[in-house]
């Protein structure tokens, strides 16, 4: 009976009970720990919902923006940030005469006929001076194509693309309809120096074929030309000539390095 006892005190004697504090401290842990991944849960869906709105609100902030942009570009092509282009229209004189001192104008039969044919050519270049024939201000240079001669007209018409240059103030370009028997307008289609940006057109007065032309310029989109250009123009004619000065490009009678 001892022994069984003994035996029996032997067998129980490994097994321990757990410490009811120990136990108690660790479902507090527990407790604590499990509230705090609720809490944690909870301020992520919170958080996350507060950035949802966020994202929402800026991309609609993004959105307002890229309309008010698109807005804003197509009222500036509609409407110019400054009116700074002139409207007014100058008018300046030229003459153009052949001296038939620069082998112009040179005649080029591509068409191969004994008449004047659709695209035969005419390069040309001529001085040219102020209206008032008291200064030399430069030179044309230029082609015309030939695109129909009238034989009813005693004359040929022609598309012109040319240039007026005018020394250190640049040069106009101009293209259109030239006829040998009548007047006739020609586009002007830009320029350089004072003249960049210039638009309208030039009225072309044949006077002596192919030796005087008389132009009449009416500018747009540029500042004021400068007065050494302007001037009252002589009375186109046959008989008008440049001033003995101006042909003999003597200094008074040229403008700033005219073009030669």
């Amino acid at each position: 009976m001892a022994a069984s006892s003994s035996a029996l005190r032997t067998t129980i004697s490994p097994v321990k009970l757990g410490n009811p504090r120990s136990s108690s401290s660790s479902s507090s842990n527990f407790i604590s720990r499990t509230n705090s991944l609720l809490h944690a849960s909870s301020s992520y869906l919170i958080k996350n919902s507060s950035l949802t709105l966020s994202h929402k609100l800026f991309t609609s902030n993004c959105n307002a923006f890229s309309v008010t942009k698109r807005s804003f570009t197509c009222k500036s092509q509609a409407i110019p940030s400054d009116n700074s282009t002139p409207n007014k229209v100058q008018e300046l004189h030229v003459y153009e005469i052949n001296e038939r001192d620069r082998g112009s104008p040179a005649y080029l039969r591509l068409s191969q006929k004994p008449v004047n044919s659709l695209g035969d050519l005419v390069p040309f270049s001529n001085k040219i001076y102020t209206g008032d024939l008291q200064k030399r201000i430069g030179i044309t240079a230029g082609i015309c194509i030939l695109i129909e001669n009238k034989p009813e007209k005693k004359g040929d018409r022609y598309e012109a693309i040319f240039s007026f240059y005018f020394g250190d103030y640049g040069h106009i370009a101009v293209q259109g309809p030239y006829l040998t028997y009548e007047d006739t307008y020609l586009a002007i289609t830009g320029g350089s120096g004072i003249f960049e940006g210039v638009s309208g057109q030039v009225k072309l007065q044949q006077i002596v074929f192919p030796f005087k032309i008389f132009y009449t310029f009416y500018l747009k989109g540029i500042g004021e030309v400068p007065e050494e250009l302007l001037c009252k123009p002589v009375e186109p004619s046959p008989a008008v000539e440049a001033t003995p000065a101006a042909k003999a490009c003597e200094p008074h009678a040229t403008i700033a390095n005219f073009t030669s």
